[in-house]
């Protein structure tokens, strides 16, 4: 039983005030990073150079960028560490610093090197679904995400059409009520 290989478990942690650094704005990292966005505010990424993509996230306010290599004094006061550099030696390094620091670190091209992996992500309103293949099956974790994602869809838009229905209910009520006023007092004048 134990060499049977586990499924990962699911978390979910509220970065929301917390500290989070990408090393790296490759390919990777950008995927992490847009991952990321929408669940905290102190988003930093450490690279030399970024994309016109990531410059536009910087100006409208939804992350830090450091323009320059990766030194340990960069992920001090993280929570969370993203090691997505295209050097090894540097992946290395990062993930070494964070084993010392007691940070969870995510070492893209090392799956040995990761303390969390992400998952697909399904959001809607203030739901929020992550599917997890344990890392084997990518494709059909994706697709699983498209359809949980129509399905949040559909259920945000039928709220939707639910408040509308309400409000033109309560609407009706109203017109009901002043009608029915209306009369009243014709009847009684």
């Amino acid at each position: 039983m134990r060499n049977k290989k586990k499924h990962y478990f699911p978390m979910f942690i509220d970065l929301s005030d917390k500290k989070v650094v990408v090393a790296g704005a490759g390919t990777i990292a950008k995927r992490r990073i847009r991952s990321l966005l929408d669940f905290t505010d102190h988003l930093v990424v450490i690279a030399p150079e970024v994309n016109q993509e990531l410059k536009q996230l910087e100006a409208d306010g939804k992350l830090t960028i450091l323009r320059k290599y990766y030194e340990r004094e960069d992920i001090y006061d993280a929570s969370l560490v993203i090691a997505a550099t295209n050097d090894k030696k540097m992946n290395q390094e990062i993930y070494s610093a964070c084993k010392c620091l007691g940070i969870p670190v995510n070492v893209c091209t090392d799956k040995t090197k990761c303390d969390f992996y992400f998952p697909s992500i399904a959001a809607s309103d203030d739901m929020v679904v992550a599917i997890s293949t344990s890392g084997r099956e990518h494709k059909k974790s994706r697709e699983v995400t498209g359809k949980i994602q129509e399905l949040l869809q559909k259920d945000s838009e039928g709220k939707e059409i639910q408040r509308d229905l309400q409000q033109h209910s309560e609407e009706k009520e109203i017109q009901r009520d002043l009608q029915q006023g209306i009369m009243e007092k014709e009847s009684q004048g």
